[in-house]
């Protein structure tokens, strides 16, 4: 699980109860209870949300936010670069058809296709092609889930207020005693608690958080693009270190080390 995600949504609650216990004159959950708020609010945004969406999209709601609360659990990219400079070191040295036994190692499916493509002898301009129409797609799709919770976030505050502007036609229509309608008007308001709160606290926030989500991801694959490139095109182990780095932040790139350099401890020396 996200540990950030799922914090943030229980301290909130926390601190809401925390507020609701010590206030003065709050007689506990009471004036939270209205189911009413509650179906409206959520009702009516998923209503609006399938008004907005083909039905497929909104179906898959659901495992977009799974998504977001789940780990990053993305791959390393320091790893990925010392996965490329290996590759490049065994192609210069075996040709390219010795990476064939590499590729039941690599964990990344991205990066394992791209590798198979350079071992099968493609060529440069359809390895890019292929790789770049796969990140599109992808890009696309994240694009779709992201704008559907955005929709969420906006739509559920709205809804928060409709059901408050009901509450309070209902009550001023059918009120008969005036010692009512402070404890009628806060049920009317809970509606707008209830839309605030899971708009600008899920909704919106989820949606944040998976475009950053997407666009790690994305930069991964824009690495694994740019690596895969290289190896094909028979660059040295020291020029592909050299530009994979460009993408990693100073910190990450101490820890990629290349090859040895020759005569170096480690180093693979010369047949007599």
């Amino acid at each position: 699980m996200d540990i950030a995600t799922i914090a943030g949504i229980f301290t909130f609650v926390g601190l809401a109860v925390f507020m609701i216990f010590h206030s003065e004159g709050i007689n506990g959950f009471k004036p939270f209870m209205n189911l009413e708020a509650v179906f409206i609010v959520m009702g009516g945004t998923v209503c609006a949300t399938l008004v907005n969406y083909p039905l497929a999209q909104v179906i898959g709601v659901g495992k977009i936010i799974k998504k977001t609360l789940t780990s990053h659990g993305g791959d390393d990219t320091s790893e990925i670069v010392v996965t490329f400079v290996n590759l490049a070191q065994k192609a210069k040295k075996e040709g390219f058809l010795a990476l064939q036994a590499d590729l039941k190692t690599i964990k990344n499916d991205f990066l394992r296709r791209g590798v198979q493509l350079v071992v099968d002898g493609a060529d440069h301009e359809f390895i890019r092609n292929m790789l770049e129409t796969e990140i599109g797609f992808i890009r696309e799709r994240h694009k779709g889930g992201a704008e559907i919770l955005s929709a969420l976030g906006t739509y559920a505050p709205a809804f928060g207020i409709i059901g408050t502007v009901l509450g309070m036609i209902m009550m001023l229509s059918s009120i008969d005693d005036v010692a009512q309608v402070p404890r009628r008007m806060a049920l009317a308001l809970s509606a707008a608690f209830y839309g605030l709160g899971s708009g600008y606290l899920i909704f919106l926030p989820m949606g944040g958080k998976l475009k950053a989500r997407s666009e790690e991801e994305l930069l991964i694959k824009e690495i694994i693009i740019r690596g895969v490139l290289l190896l094909q095109s028979g660059a040295t182990p020291s020029v592909v270190e050299a530009n994979l780095k460009a993408y990693l932040p100073p910190s990450q790139r101490l820890i990629v080390k290349g090859p040895p350099a020759p005569g170096a401890p480690g180093a693979p020396t010369a047949a007599a």
